[in-house]
């Protein structure tokens, strides 16, 4: 094969040239094909919401989940890559109620759900090509015709499966419990699924207010204190702490019961100044449990108005006094339950009250008049205005409630051991994940509402009768045919609400399914077998293959995905879906705030890409803090500072298929180690470099130290680019055959293909481009990875240690503002290397006439003879003139006809002095002082040199 210089294209051509090749040529069809489907890798997709659209965020991941599967094909595994969509839940939903103008359950309702799910499904189904498009700009291969949506008729069997069969194990149960809700959507909300994004939690400003309970009885008011005034209307008890010292206060005429420790805090009034008070007496907490207070809004039965005592009262703000609305806290309904205390709602599911004055009030709306009606009415002491952190859906910015709702429960608790027992056997990078978030997250988890009481999601799959006792029964189907048994009825769609249609009698009792659907990431915990319709197919192919190899999503998925697949899997499985997962952080924007279009704080990834490289945003972002969970601001800077350092080899490929043309230098067909022919050291050093780097991004690879593994790769290019082929140069300027020349050549054919093989799953484009211009070949990623070949260490530390002697030798000069073009009498080092010619290389990079050892340290000796300033300039000379050659457009290999024209005797001095180095040094026929086609006049300190020459 032979080579033509200027061949190399600009990197958007070949990016947009190869993702079309790739494809004409089912190379990644292929590339998967010639492994083993029985050396499987597993990878599991985290699918992306179809209603969402790419950013920067979702293509670091998609960076990861190509990069990984890329590596381990190279190593000789089957890696099937199937895309999938996450098109059930609340982003669909309200992707579609943004369209329809619709904003609300109620609205849903009004609209018509069979409507609305149409109009959900046609929105689902109608996503632009935006995904496909930029994940293969991104150079990601995955298999999009082949794509799972959570809403396929298949995965949604395989979600009621699942359903049943952890119901018959117990660990599905129906329930009431506090929880997160939005009363927009009109639907609880997970903890995890609100606390995944920073973003959910927003700062609000709240009347907290101190409420006066008369005690039965007696002329004394408890002074509760609560941020949640628009909870008063459903109050039932009081709580206090027994431990806890109060008294009772006389103020203003009114005696008040509350903590000792926090007297002095309460009485001040709205400038924080203290109010006059006398502390009457000590009251014993103990005294105080089992009194009955004064309703606030009416006797609400048996059981309510009394003081009871729990443990979670503190001191640690408000008057130790809790007021108690079992309905709207999570604390206050356990104890609500465990006492029998009356549970009030007096808001509806979509946040509007039902009783009081306030009736049919947003409670959002009406909150502060709340305040500051029972302040007037006397029931409130007083108000103090708070700034908290208050929680907001994640998916229409509503502010949440906690509220008791009626629901349908996953049992964490009696599988929490097991899951933390089974979270030993994950590999987590970065580590400290497994012990901290996820280990937390699993301690801490409470069981899982997993039912929602919304449209467009799996339906749950449960029917309820009841017979002529009045007596309730439960029927859980779990497969479509069984469902079909019972009813007789076959669906083409098993949303609702045909599915709500859908009845069937057993022992003459009626059943109807219950109108809740199935949280969304119960769909996404089940993805691992789900998107096989495991069981009903593909049951050797799941359970050969299971648990996955590999995931890889954001910091937030922590608590979300990763922790419901667990979940899912060891509830089903007894054990983890996953081996290896890596966690990667946020990307910000270059502010370092979160991305977003208001700040104008990124750059279109699109854009980005052609302006430098995909290959050049994908290595920024793998080499990035990001994967090591940590946060990080994108510059576009720095993306083009890569693309600098990456186009290296590009100028190492330049040199090499400019010198092999005219040299008419071929590559015989097949990539050989060269390591046991060579003998010149600095050919035996760069071949060990690139064995060196091999072997390094291999261990880390298989560590899933993605940082670590691509950390060597941009200093080896520097080493092969600046220290390599700069010292080599000499070597392909030699005339005719020559065996040091020749091995030169495969030296640097042979290390730029390697690296090739070592680049392409990180930067495939570079990495096939390069691969097809230097060795003709179909495609560099059907290849195995690069054997780890030969490694001269004993040549490799001797050329560190000249380095490290250049290094500090450069250093000596720029503190002494010696140009390196002016040469030196000697440098002085503590010694010489035994495989590598120390003096060569240093009189060379030092620009010193002599080497000398002896002593410890690298001593350069500064002072400049007149031959040694007339040299200096000549060197200044031949670089002028090399300059002048480039701007005449000549070739390197062009010889010229050379006049250099001064009044400055000391520049013809060193013209005469080093006639023959000028000329050799330049290609110059000879030097004489005419006029030829190309001129132009330069500075040597200060004074003016003419620079004539033509070919």
């Amino acid at each position: 094969m032979k080579f033509k210089s200027n061949s190399r294209r600009r990197a958007l051509e070949y990016e947009k040239d190869l993702v079309q090749q790739w494809k004409k040529n089912k190379t990644f069809e292929k590339s998967v094909a010639k492994r083993p489907k029985d050396n499987s890798y597993v990878f599991y997709d985290g699918p992306p919401f179809i209603s969402g659209v790419p950013h920067h965020g979702t293509l670091l991941s998609s960076i990861v989940k190509d990069a990984v599967p890329r590596y381990q094909t190279m190593k000789g595994k089957h890696v099937e890559r199937v895309w999938g969509w996450d098109a059930h839940g609340l982003p669909a939903e309200r992707y579609t109620e943004k369209k329809l103008g619709i904003n609300s359950r109620q609205e849903v309702i009004e609209y018509g759900i069979e409507k609305y799910i149409t109009a959900t499904r046609a929105n689902m189904l109608e996503t632009s090509s935006a995904w496909e498009d930029t994940i293969d700009r991104i150079g990601r291969w995955v298999d999009f015709k082949g794509a799972y949506k959570t809403m396929d008729k298949d995965y949604m069997e395989s979600i009621w499966w699942a359903f049943k069969t952890l119901y018959e194990k117990d660990k599905i149960y129906e329930g009431e419990k506090v929880l997160m809700y939005c009363t927009l959507d009109a639907t609880p909300l997970s903890k995890a699924e609100v606390t995944m994004d920073a973003g959910s939690y927003q700062d609000v400003t709240d009347p907290s207010v101190y409420v006066k309970f008369k005690l039965v009885g007696q002329d004394a008011y408890m002074l509760a204190w609560t941020t949640t005034p628009w909870t008063l209307p459903a109050n039932t008890a009081l709580a206090i702490n027994p431990d806890i010292h109060y008294v009772k206060v006389l103020h203003d005429g009114q005696h008040y019961i509350l903590a000792k420790d926090l007297v002095e805090k309460v009485f001040t009034d709205e400038k924080h100044q203290p109010l006059e008070y006398v502390v009457e007496e000590k009251v014993n907490g103990k005294d105080l449990v089992g009194k009955s207070y004064e309703p606030l809004f009416g006797d609400r039965g048996e059981n309510a108005h009394k003081i009871w005592a729990a443990d979670y009262v503190t001191t640690e703000s408000g008057t130790g006094i809790v007021h108690i609305a079992p309905a709207y806290g999570e604390e206050d309904f356990v104890l609500a339950r465990e006492k029998k205390i009356p549970v009030i709602h007096v808001i509806d599911e979509n946040g509007l009250y039902t009783e009081t004055e306030w009736k049919g009030e947003n409670v959002w709306d009406i909150n502060k008049t709340i305040a500051k009606t029972l302040l007037e009415q006397g029931i409130v002491w007083k108000i103090e205005y708070i700034r908290h952190s208050y929680p907001h859906c994640h998916r229409c910015g509503t502010r949440l409630m906690y509220r008791a709702h009626p629901s349908w429960f996953m049992d964490i608790d009696s599988q929490r051991e097991q899951m933390l027992e089974q979270n030993g056997d994950i590999n987590w990078f970065p580590s400290h994940v497994k012990n901290g978030r996820f280990e937390k997250t699993v301690e801490t988890a409470p069981d899982w509402n997993i039912s929602r009481d919304r449209f467009w999601a799996t339906a749950m799959p449960v029917w309820k009768g009841t017979d002529s006792k009045g007596n309730e029964h439960v029927k859980v189907v779990g497969s479509y045919l069984e469902l079909k048994e019972l009813s007789g009825v076959e669906l083409a769609d098993y949303h609702r609400p045909w599915i709500d249609d859908v009845t069937f009698e057993i022992d003459g009792v009626k059943y109807t399914r219950i109108d809740k659907v199935m949280d969304s990431w119960f769909e996404a915990g089940s993805m691992p077998f789900a998107q096989f319709h495991y069981p009903f197919e593909n049951k050797d192919k799941f359970e050969e293959n299971f648990p996955g190899d590999f995931i890889v999503e954001y910091i937030g998925q922590v608590r979300a995905w990763f922790y419901y697949m667990h979940a899912m899997s060891v509830a089903l499985f007894g054990e983890n879906s996953f081996k290896n997962v890596i966690v990667t952080g946020n990307v910000a924007g270059n502010d370092g705030r979160k991305m977003s279009k208001s700040y104008g704080n990124y750059t279109d990834p699109n854009e980005l890409m052609d302006k430098f490289s995909a290959d050049s945003l994908r290595f920024l972002l793998l080499q990035s803090p990001l994967l090591s969970g940590e946060d990080f601001a994108l510059q576009d800077k720095e993306v083009g500072d890569v693309a600098r350092k990456l186009s290296m080899v590009w100028n190492m490929y330049d040199f090499f298929t400019m010198y092999a043309e005219v040299d008419g230098w071929e590559f015989k067909g097949e990539v050989i180690d060269p390591s046991k022919q060579l003998t010149n050291p600095l050919d035996q050093w760069i071949v060990s470099r690139v064995h060196q780097l091999t072997a390094e991004v291999e261990k880390h690879m298989d560590a899933y130290d993605i940082p670590n593994a691509v950390k060597p790769i941009l200093p080896f290019i520097e080493d092969a680019s600046n220290w390599y082929v700069r010292r080599s140069r000499r070597r392909f300027w030699k005339s005719g055959d020559d065996v040091d020349k020749d091995n030169a050549y495969r030296t640097l054919h042979y290390v730029l293909v390697q690296l090739s093989m070592v680049m392409a799953p990180f930067t495939p484009f570079l990495a096939e481009e390069l691969y097809r211009k230097l060795t003709g070949g179909e495609s560099v990623h059907l290849l195995d990875w690069p054997a780890v070949g030969h490694i001269n260490e004993l040549v490799v530390s001797d050329m560190d240690l000249v380095r490290e002697y250049v290094n500090v030798g450069l250093s000596i000069r720029a503190k002494e503002r010696q140009k390196v073009r002016q040469p030196l009498a000697s440098v002085t080092i503590p010694r010489l290397g035994e495989f590598v010619d120390f003096k060569d290389i240093l009189i060379d990079e030092l620009n010193v006439k002599d080497v000398l050892v002896g002593g410890d340290e690298v001593v350069l000796d500064l002072v400049i003879t007149p031959d040694l300033h007339r040299e200096g300039l000549m060197r200044e000379i031949i670089r002028h003139v090399q300059n002048a050659r480039k701007d005449a457009g000549l070739n390197v290999d062009d010889r010229i006809k050379l006049s250099l024209t001064t009044t400055s005797d000391q520049i013809k001095h060193a013209i005469s002095e080093h006639y023959q180095t000028i000329a050799d040094e330049t290609l110059a026929t000879n030097i004489d002082s005419g006029e030829h086609a190309y001129s132009v006049t330069v500075s040597v300190e200060g004074e003016d040199l003419t620079i004539s020459l033509e070919k």
